[in-house]
């Protein structure tokens, strides 16, 4: 008899990067840095500023699973690291917290991907078709037709992943470009005058309101949201080439090299763009970047960049459905949940059971972003959700010498232990604060239900998560009597 068929090494570094990359960039580059004003209305013209700070948690947070993920090479990134060097219980409370997130946000962004196709569709006259990708139902079927396209995509192969990831990133940061480039011809006045002989619409710029720090640190807890998709990168620690310097390296990339991309893309938007008139239009709708800059860019360009803006969202689609079915793969494997989710494809070694799982939970997501009206209940979701993850990432880098020495001894990179303590504590004190910012806002904000409430919603799936934890726990322990030796070692390849 053969052997089972397994998940291979098969992803280089180029790949890895790209999955990170897809993960970060899409809706958090061309619609939440301007839909924010909807989330935080008081947050004026400071959006830039909060943008660079919202970096700082997350560069630490990027650190700790750099570390991690060189001891801990093997699918699972979160559940994996938090199980083996801190505690299997909140091992799985972590990543199941991610995973719920992650899951929704694949909805989200299928369901808020509809507007850039209705925009390239305005842009070349097509009223008619325009207002039709407005209909609530066209949107979903839209939605939904993508999130199963691509799990087929998923389920075919690492090969046919990459074979259109990595080209697909090229072309983001190419288009993208376009939008840092247009920020040196174009400014301010430019889109004040189009704005007037298209519409005929006068908009006049109030002055600046006073700095309010709660807007600050709340609009930063939401923009934090733009640079989690690096997790992405540690699920891949199964089919990752080398994996104990590709994984890390590809986390210290991925941040750095999309933050700078990131700050440069905002900062020219709101260059051309008036911060009130963006505060204004997301009020009353979803709004993106490239829809905005189509006002003062040529014919053809703008078009350009909406579909930069229609690739970088779409492309975050394949990762992050890659990403959760790898860690439903590492729960089975670990027994936490039903064995089936570790059935691979015979000739694609692939985790196909988890990954059409994956799609069901995503077009949850995309029918709770139509119920809900407001994309934004499912970004707090996973803003929440990671907060908690990344929190206890760093958590488990300053208890996993003591916890698991062995494994602690595999770090390949940062190996000074007062660095590693001290992005433990930073990343802790920052994410503590930006989830108790992220809470109060949350639990502040006037809604017409309790479950418009992300953080009950979060709670609600926290308290589900733990009794299956509890149940599949003691099945575990009625069968295996070293079951906590088992959560001290890697689960084999």
């Amino acid at each position: 008899m053969g052997e089972k068929p397994k998940l291979i090494r098969q992803m280089g570094l180029i790949t890895i990067i790209a999955t990170g990359v897809s993960s970060m960039v899409g809706a958090s580059i061309n619609v939440v840095p301007f839909m924010i004003h909807r989330s935080v209305p008081s947050i004026g013209p400071y959006v830039l500023c909060a943008f660079a700070f919202a970096i700082l948690p997350a560069l630490f947070a990027g650190l700790a699973y750099a570390i991690l993920s060189s001891a801990m090479p093997r699918a699972g990134g979160s559940y994996l690291y938090a199980s083996r060097g801190l505690n299997p219980y909140l091992g799985f409370v972590a990543s199941f917290s991610q995973w719920f997130g992650l899951s929704i946000v694949i909805g989200v962004i299928a369901y808020i991907s509809i507007p850039f196709l209705r925009d390239i569709a305005f842009s070349y006259g097509l009223f008619r078709l325009s207002n039709l990708l407005d209909v609530s139902w066209v949107r979903v079927s839209l939605a939904l037709s993508l999130i199963w396209s691509f799990v087929y995509l998923n389920i075919r192969g690492i090969k046919s992943y990459a074979n259109l990831l990595v080209p697909m990133v090229v072309m983001i940061f190419c288009l993208g470009s376009i939008v840092i480039i247009s920020g040196l011809f174009y400014d301010t006045s430019d889109f004040l005058f189009s704005l007037e002989q298209r519409e005929n619409k006068v908009h006049k710029i109030p002055e600046n309101p006073g700095f309010e720090w709660y807007a600050f640190f709340s609009a930063a807890a939401v923009l934090f949201s733009s640079f989690i998709g690096f997790d992405a990168i540690a699920q891949t620690g199964s089919e990752a080439v080398n994996p104990r310097r590709n994984l890390p390296l590809a986390i210290l990339i991925s941040i750095l090299g999309v933050g700078l991309f990131y700050f440069l893309f905002t900062a020219s938007v709101y260059n051309i763009i008036p911060w009130s008139f963006v505060a204004e239009e997301a009020q009353s709708k979803d709004i993106t970047a490239p829809g905005m800059l189509s006002y003062v860019l040529p014919k053809g360009l703008d078009t350009l960049i909406i579909l930069g803006a229609a690739v970088a969202l779409i492309n975050d689609l394949p990762a992050m459905l890659l990403s959760v079915s790898r860690l439903m793969f590492a729960w089975a494997k670990d027994g936490i949940m039903s064995v089936k989710l570790m059935t691979i494809h015979p000739r694609r070694n692939t985790p196909v059971v988890a990954l059409i799982f994956a799609g069901i939970m995503s077009s949850i997501g995309v029918l709770g972003s139509n119920f809900a009206g407001d994309f934004f209940l499912g970004i707090d979701i996973m803003v929440t959700s990671m907060l908690v993850n990344f929190l206890l990432m760093c958590i488990t880098l300053l208890c996993i010498k003591k916890h698991n020495f062995e494994l602690y001894q595999n770090i390949k990179v940062i190996k000074n232990r007062s660095v590693q303590l001290f992005i433990g504590w930073g990343g802790i004190l920052l994410l503590c604060g930006f989830l108790l910012m992220h809470l109060y806002k949350d639990l502040t904000n006037e809604v017409n239900a309790w479950y418009f409430h992300s953080t009950y919603v979060w709670l609600l799936v926290m308290g589900m998560a733990s009794l299956v934890f509890i149940i599949q726990w003691n099945q575990l322990k009625s069968k295996e009597q070293q079951i906590q030796q088992k959560f001290k070692k890697l689960p084999t390849e």
